[in-house]
């Protein structure tokens, strides 16, 4: 088990860190980068659970919501097992892969198959999408989303690190891994979407768009409301 008495060190103060296995690097170093945004990504799916917690499991007449209460379900043991994951991804990634210490455990693909298998079952029940969805919807919808967002910016740094210390610096499951769970959290928004009955966002082509959506107008009619009263 690990055990921390004290957070700080001061050892980061002149923009350097320690990787897992001893050695220095500056903060913007591009494994620094991944990791860092895992954290934060970690910290997204914090706030999507605190979202669906709050959200009311009793209608007005004190009828239960049963569609609130699975999403609840699903979400505290999807969600709750991908941060587990995501943290052992940024364990693995913050040192070499040639010089991981002893004490850390390697997820395997099967971690990746289960995401694939889990975006089936979503999928099973969702209409096929005809036009791209805009990010949005209530508060877990919207974080959802703004967490698949930081997924693809966490896979961007991932090449970055690849590019720069080769091929075999990161393990293949672990792209793989990125590219998968973002894809996941896409389907689960949309899944979550749908067991709410909450309507989704859909781009509209130009051609087929209102040609003004200025809000100029509305703005000027509530001034002269205002005014008036």
């Amino acid at each position: 088990m690990v055990r921390i008495t004290r957070v700080y060190t001061g050892t980061g103060d002149e923009g350097e860190t320690s990787l897992v296995d001893g050695s220095r690097v500056l903060k913007t170093h591009p494994r620094l980068q991944v990791v860092g945004t895992l954290d934060e990504l970690n910290s997204i799916l914090g706030m999507v659970l605190m979202e669906v917690n709050r959200m009311p499991t009793k209608h007005s007449d004190g009828g239960q919501r049963k569609n609130v209460q699975e999403v609840q379900n699903i979400s505290l043991l999807g969600i709750k097992r991908i941060q587990q994951e995501l943290f052992d991804i940024g364990a693995e990634l913050a040192c070499p892969i040639d010089n991981v210490p002893k004490g850390i455990q390697l997820l395997d693909q099967e971690v990746g198959d289960l995401l694939l298998s889990e975006m089936d079952s979503m999928q099973n029940e969702l209409e096929p999408l005809e036009s791209f969805i805009l990010p949005g919807g209530v508060a877990p919808i919207a974080n959802l989303h703004l967490a698949r967002t930081v997924v693809r910016r966490a896979e961007r740094h991932l090449i970055q690190l690849i590019n720069q210390e080769g091929e075999k610096s990161v393990r293949t499951f672990v792209r793989e891994y990125f590219n998968r769970l973002s894809d996941w959290l896409f389907i689960f928004a949309r899944w979550v979407s749908k067991r709410l009955d909450e309507e989704e966002f859909l781009w509209i082509p130009i051609d087929k768009r209102a040609r003004s959506n200025s809000i100029s107008k509305i703005l000027e009619e509530q001034q002269s409301r205002f005014d008036f009263d």
